[in-house]
């Protein structure tokens, strides 16, 4: 007799676009949506920051390649770089941006290592989705990219962030 295996059903990690509620009573109710938020990758070495929307699923252009690890020597000698999630909402006086939170990477590409923690990286980005800004870890020239960076994205919505978002970057 054949030894059949049975498939065990697949839990799956659906990524939806706007309210997942609206205008349905039960389906979607629960949802992640991250309609929203942006990962932006700066270059700490190039004095870069850009948005790389692969960094949602830990495929960016940087990550690609690479085999991370939580142990910092397997990429000594490595790049340093900040995985940033941006998340932006809207208020009265327009869009700004509600929270941002940062999250360290080391990228060894001779050694095609790399540093970084997963856990932390999904955790910033909760973060990041429910308001907050967390990004006071950073380095001051990485600092100073971000917020050259978020400016030139849209200084209005510069302007129309929290005070904490001013005072924490610069």
């Amino acid at each position: 007799m054949a030894n059949e295996e049975k498939s065990k059903p697949k839990m799956g990690f659906t990524i939806i676009k706007n309210d997942p509620t609206d205008g349905h009573k039960g389906f979607g109710i629960g949802s992640l949506s991250l309609e929203n938020v942006s990962p932006v990758i700066i270059d700490v070495a190039e004095g870069t920051a850009i948005v790389d929307v692969g960094a949602m699923h830990a495929k960016s252009d940087v990550e690609r390649g690479i085999k991370f690890t939580m142990n910092c020597e397997d990429s000594e000698g490595g790049k340093d770089y900040w995985l940033v999630w941006v998340t932006i909402d809207h208020k009265e006086s327009g869009a700004y941006f509600a929270g941002v939170t940062a999250c360290e990477m080391v990228v060894n590409r001779e050694k095609r290592r790399g540093y970084k923690i997963l856990a932390d990286h999904v955790n910033r980005m909760d973060k990041s989705m429910k308001r907050k800004i967390i990004v006071e870890h950073m380095d001051d020239a990485s600092k100073k990219i971000l917020v050259d960076f978020l400016k030139n994205h849209d200084e209005a919505m510069w302007h129309n962030s929290d005070e904490q978002l001013h005072k924490n970057l610069e």
